[in-house]
């Protein structure tokens, strides 16, 4: 197929997953040179999975956490996904379906959820899982002390009841709105209806975790090791260490669904350049794997090429409180404008994915009529477009404010082929359209790329977030003042009010007017630059032959297995 075709088989399958999906739960998956052939991890240093039905997978990153409640990435969520089952889980068009819930009853105002949990989930060491096991792995999210970046899923998100008391170290975690009625039956108080709220709890943060095994570990090493966590879901982590770039799974012969699991197993490896990875897979080592864009134009109409929507918004952050002239609006504007987008998905990207000029990403989340939030890529083309011409005028207005003409920033991304690619795209384009502007280039691993824009030790940086939840608020909710995902430390007070009233206020019951809300909070957004948008992501998978049933999602869990079958 030609790349006009790839695009829109993109758009069409995203819009059929995120229409799907509404009301769903993230991730947040998916760069300076390429990685040495040696980044995937001799054999003899973790223990593979046995048997012809184990699925070898490719992942571009390692995991970072496989503690629920303080993974922040796609790649961490995948795996945790693979031995952990919460409440819900995703069906194959990404609506939550029972889990270790076998059932739920929602009180009338929408406020209280009872949970009733399977009779025959049980953890791999044997103990029952019980209503308790949430409460402690709940407590340990909203908890001060762990500052979990994903503790305001709890709170903004969730609306659990005391959490934002909680987090604010106000009230003690023991109050939040969580209690067990029995040891199987789970109660849960919201502040305020919340309607994707079932989706929710497929989302890894909300995963149960073992209070007694938990507690029995020396400190710091949960999460660890295969001995160091515990199963309750398809298959049971057999090999891993911490930035290991092998580790592996088998199926889990207790699990209370083992019957319809078919794969014997999962053997990861960590590639990061791509060519090495295809070569993997060409040579039968591997049975799915992402290509780079210059790939996919070699194997168009491969039949094992499949494109896929990943849900992620790749864009720039910008640290307004570390470098006073991004605290500018103009330069900020400026750079914005400067960038050609369509020039790096068309160019340098070439897997499908799709510009983007919007904060909220195009055909995830459908509103109250069934439209797609951000389907007018144009609604905000006096701000943010691909125009040098009206870049220049921003540049002339932020150098006459800032008194100088010279400009020097770092910007940083992570080892990985495509996204330095990117980087020197936006590089070149910046440095042509702003003279005077220079971007120096500064590579780092994905786990330092993210602690250093946590700790606001950047001044730009190319990076992505991918859709928790399906709903325009998984974006906007990172801009609120003082969110831990709000890396540019930016702040409005009316942009607050509006997601107040969006998530605990006027609009919590009125679906249109909410819809319509947000839409007034991301104006604010992208008047203000407060990121630049670069574009929505898609997925270029080559999937052997035989190998059916791997469910892909634009929400929350990018890749599930559980109904995999390798023929």
């Amino acid at each position: 197929m030609n790349m006009k075709r790839i695009v829109a088989l993109v758009l069409a399958m995203v819009m059929v997953l995120g229409l799907a999906a509404c009301g769903g739960s993230s991730a947040p998956a998916a760069t300076a040179a390429p990685a040495a052939a040696g980044d995937a991890a001799p054999a003899d240093t973790a223990a593979a999975a046995d048997g012809d039905k184990v699925l070898n997978v490719m992942v571009e990153v390692e995991v970072e956490s496989l503690d629920p409640q303080v993974a922040t990435d796609g790649t961490s969520f995948e795996v945790i996904a693979n031995y952990t089952d919460g409440l819900t889980q995703m069906d194959a068009d990404g609506a939550a379906v029972p889990a270790i819930a076998e059932s739920w009853d929602v009180s009338e105002d929408g406020t209280v959820y009872t949970f009733h949990l399977r009779q025959d989930a049980n953890w791999s060491n044997g103990e029952p899982v019980t209503a308790d096991d949430f409460i402690f792995a709940w407590q340990r999210a909203v908890d001060p002390a762990l500052a979990s970046e994903y503790s305001y899923m709890f709170s903004q998100i969730g609306q659990v009841k005391n959490a934002a008391a909680i987090i604010a170290g106000e009230m003690d975690k023991s109050e939040l709105g969580v209690k067990a009625i029995d040891s199987k039956t789970l109660e849960v108080t919201l502040e305020v209806p919340v309607s994707y709220f079932l989706s929710l709890m497929y989302f890894p943060t909300f995963y149960p975790v073992n209070q007694a095994f938990f507690e029995g570990l020396a400190d710091g090493t949960f999460g660890t090791s295969p001995e160091t966590v515990l199963s309750n879901g398809a298959f049971v982590l057999t090999s891993y260490e911490p930035a290991a770039l092998s580790f592996s799974l088998t199926k889990n012969p207790d699990y209370y669904d083992a019957d319809k699991v078919q794969l014997d197993g999962l053997n990861y490896q960590v590639i990061k350049d791509s060519q090495q990875a295809y070569m993997s897979y060409q040579n039968g080592d591997l049975d799915i794997v992402m290509l780079s864009g210059d790939q996919v134009e070699q194997v168009e109409g491969d039949p094992e090429l499949t494109i896929t929507g990943a849900g992620y918004l790749w864009y720039l952050t910008l640290n307004m409180d570390k470098v006073p002239a991004l605290d500018n609006q103009n330069m900020r504007l400026a750079l914005s404008n400067a960038v050609n987008r369509a020039s790096i998905v068309g160019d340098v990207v070439k897997d499908g994915s799709v510009a983007t000029y919007t904060a909220v990403p195009p055909q995830f989340a459908a509103g109250p009529d069934g439209s797609d939030f951000s389907a007018d890529q144009t609604m905000f083309s006096d701000v943010c477009a691909d125009d040098a011409a009206k870049a220049a005028e921003y540049y002339e207005a932020a150098k006459a404010e800032l008194g100088t003409d010279t400009f020097e920033f770092d910007l940083l991304v992570e080892d990985q082929t495509e996204t330095q690619n990117v980087a020197a795209v936006i590089k070149d384009q910046v440095e042509k359209a702003l003279p005077g502007v220079t971007l120096n280039i500064k590579v780092e691993p994905k786990k330092q790329r993210v602690a250093d824009i946590q700790d606001g030790n950047y001044e730009v940086c190319l990076t992505r977030w991918g859709p928790d939840y399906a709903d325009p608020m998984t974006y906007l909710g990172m801009w609120v003042t003082d969110c831990d995902n709000n890396y540019g430390l930016w702040s409005d007070a009316e942009f607050d009010a509006i997601i107040a009233d969006c998530t605990t206020g006027a609009y919590i019951t009125d679906a249109e007017a909410r819809w319509n809300a947000m839409y007034d909070a991301e104006k604010i957004v992208m008047d203000q630059a407060v990121i630049v948008p670069m574009y929505t992501k898609a997925n270029a998978n080559m999937i052997k032959t035989g190998v059916e049933g791997i469910e892909f999602h634009p929400v929350a869990l990018n890749r599930v297995y559980k109904n995999t079958v390798k023929g």
